[in-house]
């Protein structure tokens, strides 16, 4: 047997840990292990966080307060150290914690669990842990949890700014609660994008300045992406976008103006787009002025007929929006047929589709 793993053998062996010699481990060759190597990744915004571990199986044994004894300091998995990786800063049960990758450890209790962050994150399990290496300690709960024979962890209640990062083994669950302020990373991210190849298409500026507008945030900043969008190419959506901007900067003269701007650059299903945003985000007049313009400017077209349709259901003609929704059915493309469809049967039954 090879000195290293002897010596873990006869370390293992003082201890009365079971030593099967069915599950053979070397340090030279790669063999299975009877802990087996799992990595479970969760992305939060744009922050990546990805749990690297060994999974021991319970076999029979007592876990907790048995094989993994109360009040020590544990690998939380088996073998080498488990890691956490973040790759921006974050925060543990409100704690901030750098980005970097971290040897994950644990202290069971029967009422109460600590987690321990140590930067040291090589090691072979919890033999060599130092807690002044220690980056962050949070106490937390353990809840019970359905039967686990293979120690698992999940990521839990995901949000765009937050999730859990839950242990399960045998029937106990033990979570972390990891925030990330992912407007703020997004922004840095998109300063640091920016100033690449990006900075020389129209989508980058558009698509950045639309972030900004849709997660309602940093509306100044996203003002000055959408004139960079407008500057390398003046489209109706950087223009779109701009208008919906300064809207939001209740500067409702300069949208008006922008808006009207961007009307004759638009297709006929670009405006027709525009004017269903808009009644999604509870603008109904503004919605009905643009299918107008879109019907004066485009009368032939299907979407015309589709608008033609809304605007006598605001009306409460629905005999003529029968009839309009109708002809907009058979003209359409085939993968708009389905919804128009749906629409036909809403006014069929009186149903007001606008909303």
């Amino acid at each position: 047997m090879h000195r290293k793993l002897f010596t873990l053998f006869l370390f293992a062996c003082a201890l009365g840990i079971s030593v099967r010699p069915a599950h053979a481990q070397s340090s030279v060759v790669d063999l299975p292990r009877a802990s087996q190597r799992a990595t479970v990744m969760q992305r939060v915004g744009i922050t990546d966080i990805t749990i690297n571990y060994h999974r021991p199986l319970i076999n029979g044994r007592k876990v907790w307060g048995g094989i993994i004894p109360y009040g020590q300091v544990w690998r939380a998995g088996a073998n080498e150290n488990t890691t956490m990786e973040v790759t921006d800063p974050v925060t543990v049960e409100g704690k901030p914690l750098a980005k970097g990758i971290y040897g994950l450890h644990m202290i069971p209790n029967e009422n109460e669990w600590t987690v321990i962050f140590s930067k040291a994150a090589t090691s072979w399990g919890s033999f060599s842990y130092d807690q002044k290496e220690d980056a962050l300690r949070v106490n937390v709960k353990p809840q019970s949890s359905d039967m686990h024979e293979a120690l698992t962890y999940d990521f839990d209640e995901v949000k765009p700014d937050s999730t859990l990062v839950t242990l399960r083994w045998e029937k106990v669950a033990v979570a972390i609660h990891v925030g990330v302020n992912t407007h703020e990373i997004v922004a840095n991210s998109l300063h640091n994008q920016l100033r690449g190849l990006p900075q020389y298409t129209f989508e980058g500026w558009a698509d950045s300045a639309n972030y900004f507008l849709t997660e309602k945030t940093n509306l100044d900043e996203a003002l000055k992406y959408a004139d960079k969008s407008i500057g390398v190419e003046e489209r109706f959506d950087n223009l779109v976008i701009k208008a919906s901007l300064l809207d939001a900067l209740n500067r409702k003269e300069e949208a008006n103006a922008v808006r009207a701007k961007a009307m004759p650059l638009g297709s006929p299903t670009d405006l027709h787009g525009y004017g269903r945003q808009l009644q999604q985000q509870g603008n109904q007049a503004a919605a009905f002025d643009i299918f107008r313009a879109n019907i004066k400017k485009n009368p032939n077209h299907w979407v015309a007929h589709n608008e033609t349709a809304r605007l006598a259901v605001a009306d409460g003609n629905y005999d003529l929006a029968l009839k309009e929704m109708k002809i907009a059915v058979n003209a359409s493309p085939e993968p708009f047929k389905t919804q128009g469809e749906t629409l036909v049967k809403r006014l069929e039954a009186k149903q007001d589709i606008n909303k």
